[in-house]
């Protein structure tokens, strides 16, 4: 497959999953920044390689082999995404551009290496699950939740980022708050949604757009 085949396969699974559901041409065109004639001409060529579902004016959902296609891409990214963080330092606001880089390399041998290297990883920098050879995600021990949907006086630890924008991450990074660390909602301002919160030993209140991107996990 080719490097422009592998990011369409990416896209149309982040948009539909791996559901029977079409995805349009025009949602994908809009995620791949490109004309519908262009995402129309590429699921012709995916469906001749039997890796997706093409119908005209309906739209494109992955076949069994797009899924494990997909799912193989995002679990080379994501692990790509926890060595730059973990063993070269990078920031989580760095890494997804590189890991775009990497996740077309080809070897499986390198990949499997890789994993066991970090010690088989359930979760990337930003919380989001990273897949198994298999294809299977590890279960959640425990549900986690946008900071703003829960009551004040909930106590939890950040599990992940909804917003993985570099802006998003370096404004949190300002802000001390990461993966892993502990939050304690103290308050909700009525007026705008804002939260008063403890993040480890220190007070700060964030924005109900900023509460709204962030995940936590109850104690």
């Amino acid at each position: 497959m080719t490097r422009s085949e592998e990011n369409y396969i990416k896209t149309i699974f982040h948009l539909g999953g791996n559901k029977s559901v079409p995805v349009t041409t025009n949602a994908i065109a809009e995620q791949m920044e490109t004309k519908p004639s262009s995402v129309t001409d590429m699921a012709r060529k995916l469906g001749d390689k039997g890796l997706v579902h093409y119908k005209k004016y309906q739209g494109v959902f992955l076949s069994e082999k797009g899924i494990k296609t997909a799912l193989g891409i995002i679990r080379k990214h994501r692990l790509w995404e926890t060595f730059l963080v973990q063993k070269l330092d990078f920031s989580w606001d760095e890494v997804h551009e590189v890991a775009e880089q990497l996740e077309h390399i080809k070897s499986e041998k390198l990949i499997d290496e890789l994993d066991a290297f970090l010690g088989f990883p359930k979760y990337d920098p930003h919380g989001d699950p990273i897949p198994t050879r298999d294809g299977e995600f590890h279960e959640q021990e425990k549900e986690k939740k946008l900071l703003s949907d829960l009551p004040v006086g909930i106590k939890g630890i950040c599990a992940g980022v909804k917003d993985s924008s570099a802006s998003f991450l370096q404004y949190l990074d300002k802000h001390g708050i990461a993966i892993g660390q502990s939050i304690h909602i103290l308050g909700k301002e009525e007026f705008d949604n804002s939260l008063y919160l403890r993040i480890g030993e220190r007070e700060h209140t964030v924005s109900h757009l900023i509460a709204d991107n962030i995940y936590l996990i109850r104690e």
